[in-house]
């Protein structure tokens, strides 16, 4: 797969994240004779520790990493004027190669919402068995055990997150179930299994499990470094890419435009911000963003860059018993701690090293009391989306072991534990376009919508409280680390501090006033953050209804043009999103490879 220079494929790839890796790995293995070229900003990952070792991912986020784009969203008021930064992947696998590592698969319910021929669960389900080899437990009927990617416990179970299950099937009053991934279980504590080879303790994702092992084929070639800046069309057909060197990748570079062909087909897989853009650069989208830009209008097709959702998540930090097992002193880079854990996990694959720190979940569903608490501006979207959908949560709490914020390295190194919540179905909507800023230079236009919809923060609200209260009953707990928590007025009951161990299962929950609920509101809305799930801005849906591609995936108004990543994703669905990544790769390489008539079996 190393780049030489043709100038001719039958297929081109703008973007080379974990569809892209899982159409392209799927057709190459089909009919080996295909040239094949997927072009990707980032770098390549074979083998590189950052990427292969599940406990580093934290590392990624740090503020001058290349591994992400830091894509800027305009200042809003709902979230107390801040601008939110949304990160996607910029590698050979794109999040697949950097993400939590979290396995979670959304209701077969969410499928069918989608309404699209084709796409319903019954059609999709032998495809998510395909994808995976389930080595969790055996003779499960939803899950696969013969595919590419393996997922597993981890290297090594944490303690901590047992406790987190036994005060949620005790206090929190909810049953525990093993698997709450057979597409339709809700609203159990479970284990949460991982992106990890159970054997060796690798990340198990997309390129490493589609591409990087067919590098015996010359015709699948992947030039990395490289920004797609447009589609070429000859009269309505794609029979092209425009790119140059990408800034980042290759700092000092020439940005010289080049182009290679493509003779069969163009697919855009650069994401929910990537695909869109191209779109536009190339002429297709709304009129009036075109014309602000400067660009001569090819198709008009609306829907480009609109319908842009993600989940909204919350990392809350608590201080943990010095007994606990954390991730903290691998993710504080101790030196000693570290070298064992990699000696460790270089043996049998076992070790934090293969880990990512969180072992359990709940995929949580209010009940009446509950409801209750959150009151009546919530009950709407309640009866409305939720109420007679019971595969159906609002949100995931999670537990994870250690410290993983903005102020690691800075706070005192003892052990740290991080509640985490995100909700599953927001009702708000963003966009994603490209604009001009006042030096001439390409920007993003990004709205994110987070939290525009007044429902969406009642029960992001209504998480801290019941996680806190979880957390005040594990035996691990020692109290807040009261900077990472709303400031509470002076002499609330709901005060934040070290504590000397846990209250009492059955101790009373605190009480809030409406000054402390006030803090709580303005807490979230300052520090709510994405959950890295950016999908729906090239939207497979009806043109009338702001779509951007057909049940093929078919790009409206033009031929020989595809989109296959998240940006198709019409309605959201509930779940950490590679699961759906690597769903809509199988269905689209089955879709281009009916299109191309290879015999492709499912």
């Amino acid at each position: 797969m190393s780049p030489s220079s043709p100038t001719e494929f039958d297929i081109i790839f703008a973007g080379g994240g974990a569809t892209a890796c899982v159409v392209a790995g799927r057709l190459a293995a089909c009919d080996p004779s295909l040239k094949i070229l997927v072009l990707e900003a980032g770098e390549h990952t074979l083998d590189k520790p950052a990427h292969v070792q599940p406990y580093q991912y934290p590392f990624h986020m740090a503020p001058m990493s290349t591994t992400l784009t830091f894509h800027l969203g305009n200042p809003s008021p709902r979230l107390n004027g801040r601008a939110l930064i949304v990160p996607c992947g910029r590698s050979v696998g794109g999040g697949s190669t950097i993400n939590f590592g979290a396995y979670t698969r959304a209701p077969a319910s969410d499928y069918d919402d989608w309404a699209t021929e084709g796409w319903e669960s019954k059609n999709l389900i032998p495809l998510m068995k395909k994808v995976e080899t389930y080595e969790v437990q055996p003779g499960c009927a939803t899950h696969g055990y013969t595919g590419p990617v393996k997922v597993s416990p981890g290297g090594y179970k944490l303690s901590i997150c047992d406790e987190f299950v036994h005060v949620g099937t005790t206090y929190h009053k909810r049953p525990y179930s093993n698997d709450t991934n057979d597409l339709e279980t809700c609203n159990t504590y479970s284990p949460w299994a991982k992106y990890i080879d159970g054997a060796t303790g690798r990340r198990s994702d997309a390129a490493h499990c589609y591409v990087y092992n067919q590098a015996q084929n010359p015709n699948l070639q992947i030039w990395v470094g490289k920004r797609v800046t447009r589609v070429i069309f000859e009269n309505k057909r794609a029979v092209g890419i425009e790119f140059t060197n990408d800034p980042v990748s290759r700092p000092g570079a020439d940005q010289l435009l080049s182009t290679v062909k493509a003779s069969k087909l163009v697919v855009l897989s650069a994401g929910a911000f990537g695909s869109p853009a191209i779109l536009e650069r190339s002429g297709i989208g709304a009129e009036a963003v075109l014309k602000r830009c400067g660009i001569k209008p090819f198709v008009s097709l609306p829907g480009v860059g609109e319908n842009y959702t993600d989940h909204d998540v919350v990392l809350v930090p608590y201080l943990a018993a010095d007994e606990a097992v954390t991730m903290d002193p691998l993710w504080r880079g101790e030196a000693s701690a570290t070298k064992d854990a990699l000696a460790q996990w270089a043996i049998n694959g076992k070790s934090l090293v293969a880990s990512n720190g969180v072992d359990a979940k709940i995929k949580w569903r209010p009940d009446g009391d509950e409801l209750k608490a959150m009151g009546s501006a919530f009950q709407p979207r309640w009866n409305e989306f939720f109420r007679d959908r019971p595969d159906k949560c609002v949100a995931i709490f999670s537990l994870i072991a250690g410290y993983m914020g903005p102020l690691v390295g800075t706070l005192p190194p003892r052990n740290y534990m991080m509640a985490a919540y995100f909700t599953l179905y927001p009702a708000s909507i963003g966009s994603v376009h490209i604009k001009v800023d006042e030096n001439g230079k390409e920007v993003l236009d990004f709205t994110t919508g987070f939290l525009d919809d007044p429902s969406d923060i009642i029960p992001i609200n209504f998480a801290y409280k019941k996680m806190r209260e979880i957390y005040r009953r594990m035996p691990s707990y020692r109290g807040e680390l009261a900077i990472g928590h709303p400031k509470f007025p002076e002499g609330s009951a709901a005060a934040c501090g070290e504590a000397s161990g846990p209250v009492d299962l059955n101790a009373p929950d605190i009480i809030y006033s409406a000054e402390d609920d006030e803090a709580i509101d303005k807490y979230h809305r300052d520090c709510v953050q994405t959950t890295w799930h950016s999908l729906g801005t090239c939207a497979m849906k009806p043109q009338a209804e702001q779509g951007v591609v057909d049940a093929r995936l078919n790009v409206y108004g033009v031929s020989n043009l595809k989109v296959a990543d998240m940006s198709i994703v019409p309605k959201n669905v509930g779940t950490n999103t590679y699961s759906t990544a690597l769903l809509i790769g199988e269905k689209a390489a089955m879709i281009i490879a009916e299109d191309l008539g290879l015999d492709f079996k499912v």
